[in-house]
């Protein structure tokens, strides 16, 4: 179950010193973690997150400041107040971004590949934060400078960034309903003969913390695919999010056996087939990352409210990698 099956309605208010966000428990979730439920509940944050939030007094449940162990009853009222607060201690790097929009409230950028979105261990510069307070440096105010959602390090494609914190609490609660449209492309290994949905829960893996799994336990998550296009031993498809787990799209194909090309984590060595081109070959051989890319963004203005939609094609290599296989394909008559 998705928070977006919760029936929730949560609620925002925006202002230049605060941005709430209302949501209430759902019954369902009785007898579990309050900091597991929050997660669920404000799935828009992490859990690690919350519970700062928790402890600092911003989220309070039921007017109050329970334990994370605490055990929820369902129903309770939790209440987040988003403090203003400066994203992190990133500095201002001249690094250059593909911009696809740019306005007053938002900015869609086109992510390159190996471009870290967050600081962190090992990455504390060259990231796309500290790309973004350097083309906006306005951004230093808000929160996760404005970014409100993320994609892995070697995915490419569109993301979202708030200029005001007005525009990132209508985007995080776009996330939260379900209304933010992404949608990718991915090549994976194997032959899809058709599309459909993988609705299996997400956690962190229970032996390598590194990676993420379909657990028991973990959080709600729904991928819906359809094929693109079918080759020798490959398939190019179209994925949709209804939410947006840490590797969620990485971590159920590989779940059914159909993991993304070049998938360094999920995917093992890229397979070539018997009799393959040997340009197909060295292209398969020397794609080193997934094989994946957001390529569609949708979404309503957080000032207009009007629909918007971005588009991206796919990057050089990928596009390169794909050519290939697909003159393999011709050639042998699969394609």
């Amino acid at each position: 179950m998705t928070a977006g099956f919760y029936n929730n309605e949560p609620s925002a208010r925006a202002d230049s010193e605060v941005r709430e966000l209302q949501a209430e428990i759902p019954v369902d979730l009785a007898g579990m973690r309050l900091d597991v439920a929050l997660a669920r509940v404000f799935d828009g944050y992490s859990r690690n997150q919350l519970t700062q939030w928790l402890k600092q007094g911003a989220l309070t449940v039921d007017g109050g400041q329970p334990r994370p162990r605490d055990a929820v009853r369902g129903g309770e009222r939790a209440r987040l107040r988003i403090p203003d607060t400066p994203a992190s201690e990133a500095q201002p790097e001249a690094i250059a971004l593909d911009v696809v929009h740019a306005d007053a409230a938002i900015l869609v950028i086109n992510k390159p590949a190996g471009l870290v979105v967050h600081p962190a261990a090992g990455h504390r510069e060259g990231t796309l934060v500290n790309a973004l307070l350097h083309h906006a440096p306005e951004l230093a105010a808000l929160p996760r400078a404005g970014i409100v959602h993320r994609l892995d390090k070697d995915t490419t494609g569109l993301l979202v960034v708030a200029r005001t914190p007005a525009a990132q609490t209508a985007l995080v609660r776009q996330l939260q309903q379900r209304s933010m449209h992404r949608e990718y492309l991915a090549l994976v290994q194997g032959v899809l003969i058709s599309g459909g949905a993988l609705e299996a829960p997400i956690g962190r893996h229970p032996v390598d913390r590194k990676r993420m799994a379909v657990v028991a336990g973990g959080k709600p998550a729904v991928t819906h695919y359809r094929v693109r296009h079918r080759l020798r031993a490959h398939t190019l498809v179209e994925v949709r999010l209804d939410t947006g787990r840490t590797h969620q799209i990485r971590v159920h194909m590989a779940q059914v056996g159909h993991p993304v090309v070049g998938d360094p984590v999920y995917g093992g060595r890229p397979r070539p087939v018997r009799d393959m081109e040997p340009a197909a070959a060295r292209a398969l051989a020397a794609f080193r990352r997934q094989a994946l890319h957001a390529a569609v963004l949708g979404l309503r203005h957080p000032d207009t409210g009007a629909e918007c939609r971005f588009e991206a094609p796919l990057p050089a290599d990928f596009q390169t990698l794909l050519d290939a296989l697909v003159a393999d394909a011709t050639r042998a008559g699969g394609a």
